[in-house]
C-alpha cells in the first residue's frame, strides 16, 4: 500500500503521547458526530452553589491543549455553564501554561482551574501551589473507588489528593491483521515468544534494505513497560533505580536478539520514511505499541489498514505491564473560587454522563470508572484491549526526580545499546549510576 499520511493531521495533543502521556482528540471513530447534543450534557444531580447575588461566578480554565483539543474543552465548559446559572467558566489557551502558572501563583493572577499532565503533582505539590481536595471529596460524598487508583495515587503527594483524574491511557499491541495472516501467523501474540516468532515471519528484507519491519523497537522511553513484563520495577522502595539486575538484563538481552538476531527492526527505519509518512498506517510496519490516541488515525484508513489491538503480550515468566498516563484537573492554591472550581471539576469528572459527554467529545479513556460501563465503550472491540490494559498498567514512579533520571540517564544510555555502541552490563550499570545521582540531587523540590 502506497498511501502517505500527513502525522499533521493527528490532534496537535498526541504529542504528548510520546512523552507516555495522554493523547487528545483521538479513539473511537464510531463516535457521535455531534457530542454536545448528547442527553449526558444534563446537570448532575446536584447543582453548583455559587453566590446568591444572582451574579455568576466567574471562573478561567487554563489548558494548553489548542485545535481540536481546544474545541472539546470548550465542549465541556459551555455544557457546564448550561447547566446552572451561578458559575461561568471560560476557557484560556496558554502556551508555555506551567511557567506562567508557577509566574501568576506568586503574582495574584492564578487561574481558577488547571489542566494538569499528573506526573506533575509530585514535583508541584511540594511548592504549595496547589490546593488539596480532599475535603471536598468528603464533603460531597465523592468516592475514590469510582477512579482508576493508578491515577489517584499520580495526583497524591503526602497522603493528600491535589486532583481529579480527566484521562487515563496506556500502551497497547497494534497489529496488521493482513501482514500477519500472509506470514502464517494465525494469533495475535500472547508473550514475549510468540510476539518475537510473529516479528521474524512478518519482516521482510530486500538485501540490506529493510521494506517491512516485523515489530518497532524505536522507543527507547518504553523501557519501564518491558521491565515490568520482566518482573521488575523502575525503582527501589527507598527511592534508587532497580534495572542493573537480572530484570533489566532480561529486557536488553530480549531487544539485542530482536534488533541483531532476528533483524526484525533497524533503528532509524521510520524516521527513514519521512515525517509525513506513518510506517503502521503504510503497512511497512506489522506490529508496534501506541495507545488509544492513535485509533482515529488508523481507523480513517481502514479501507487499506485492516489492524487489531490486543493488551501487551506477557513476558518470560507471565508478567503482565504497561504504563499508565493521561491527565487531570486540579484547583491553584491562588484561585480565590476554590468552592466553585471544585464543582465545576466534580461536575466533569466525577458525573457518569458528563464523564461520558467527555469520552463521546474527545474519543479519551476518563478517568471516571463507571463512565466505562456504558455501551460506547463495551460495544466497541476496538476498547476493550485497552481497558483490560488500563486493570494493569502502573504509573511512573512520583519520585520527584523520576522523569529527570529517565530522561537524562537511562533513555541515552538505552539508546547508545540500541544503536550497538554499548554493552548491556555497560548500560545498566552506567544508567544506574547516573540515574541514582539525579534521584539524589532532586530528591527535594525547590
Amino acid at each position: 500500500m502506497k498511501k502517505w499520511i500527513s502525522l499533521m493531521a493527528i490532534a496537535s495533543i498526541s504529542a504528548a503521547a510520546l512523552a507516555g502521556c495522554s493523547g487528545g482528540s483521538s479513539g473511537n471513530g464510531n463516535a457521535s458526530a455531534n457530542p454536545s447534543s448528547s442527553s449526558s450534557a444534563a446537570p448532575s444531580d446536584s447543582e453548583p452553589a455559587g453566590k446568591s447575588s444572582g451574579k455568576p461566578v466567574e471562573l478561567t480554565f487554563w489548558g494548553d491543549w489548542s485545535g481540536e483539543g481546544q474545541k472539546q474543552f470548550e465542549t465541556m465548559v459551555d455544557a457546564f455553564n448550561k447547566s446552572q446559572d451561578r458559575i461561568k467558566v471560560k476557557y484560556v489557551l496558554q502556551q508555555d501554561m506551567i511557567t506562567k502558572f508557577l509566574t501568576a501563583a506568586t503574582s495574584g493572577g492564578s487561574p481558577d482551574i488547571l489542566f494538569w499532565d499528573r506526573w506533575r503533582t509530585s514535583l508541584y505539590a511540594p511548592k504549595n501551589v496547589l490546593h488539596p481536595l480532599d475535603e471536598f471529596l468528603a464533603k460531597d460524598g465523592v468516592s475514590k473507588d469510582d477512579f482508576y487508583g493508578e491515577a489517584l495515587k499520580e495526583l497524591t503527594y503526602k497522603d493528600q489528593l491535589y486532583g481529579l483524574p480527566l484521562t487515563v491511557d496506556a500502551r497497547a499491541l497494534f497489529y496488521n491483521k493482513k501482514l500477519l495472516a500472509d506470514a502464517g501467523v494465525a494469533n495475535p501474540p500472547t508473550n514475549w515468544q510468540e510476539l518475537e516468532d510473529a516479528a521474524i515471519k512478518t519482516t521482510k528484507w530486500n538485501g540490506s534494505k529493510l521494506q517491512v519491519a516485523g515489530f518497532s523497537l524505536g522507543d527507547a522511553g518504553l523501557f519501564n513497560m518491558y521491565l515490568q513484563q520482566a518482573g521488575g520495577t523502575m525503582l527501589t522502595d527507598d527511592g534508587k533505580t532497580n534495572f542493573n539486575n537480572d530484570k533489566g538484563k532480561a529486557v536488553l538481552d530480549y531487544w539485542d536478539r530482536l534488533l541483531n538476531q532476528d533483524k526484525v527492526y533497524k533503528i532509524g527505519f521510520e524516521q527513514g520514511l519521512g515525517e509525513s509518512t506513518d510506517a503502521f498506517a503504510t503497512g511497512k510496519l506489522a506490529m508496534t505499541y501506541n495507545g488509544p490516541w492513535m485509533l482515529t488515525t488508523y481507523k480513517k484508513y481502514g479501507k487499506d489498514l485492516d489492524f487489531g489491538v490486543v493488551p501487551p503480550p506477557a513476558g518470560p515468566n507471565g508478567d503482565k505491564g504497561s504504563v499508565m498516563g493521561g491527565f487531570g484537573l486540579v484547583i491553584p492554591e491562588g484561585s480565590k473560587h476554590q468552592q466553585e472550581a471544585w464543582e465545576f471539576i466534580k461536575w466533569w469528572t466525577a458525573n457518569k454522563d458528563n464523564a461520558l459527554l467527555w469520552a463521546k467529545t474527545s474519543l479519551n479513556i476518563p478517568g471516571f470508572k463507571p463512565a466505562i460501563e456504558d455501551a460506547f465503550f463495551q460495544d466497541d472491540p476496538f476498547w476493550k484491549p485497552f481497558l483490560e490494559t488500563l486493570e494493569i498498567a502502573k504509573i511512573r514512579p512520583t519520585h520527584p526526580g523520576y522523569s529527570v533520571m529517565e530522561g537524562d540517564a537511562l533513555i541515552p544510555n538505552v539508546q547508545l545499546f540500541q544503536q550497538s555502541k554499548q554493552s548491556a552490563e555497560d548500560t545498566l550499570k552506567k544508567a544506574q549510576q547516573q540515574g541514582d545521582k539525579l534521584l539524589q540531587d532532586n530528591a527535594v523540590v525547590k
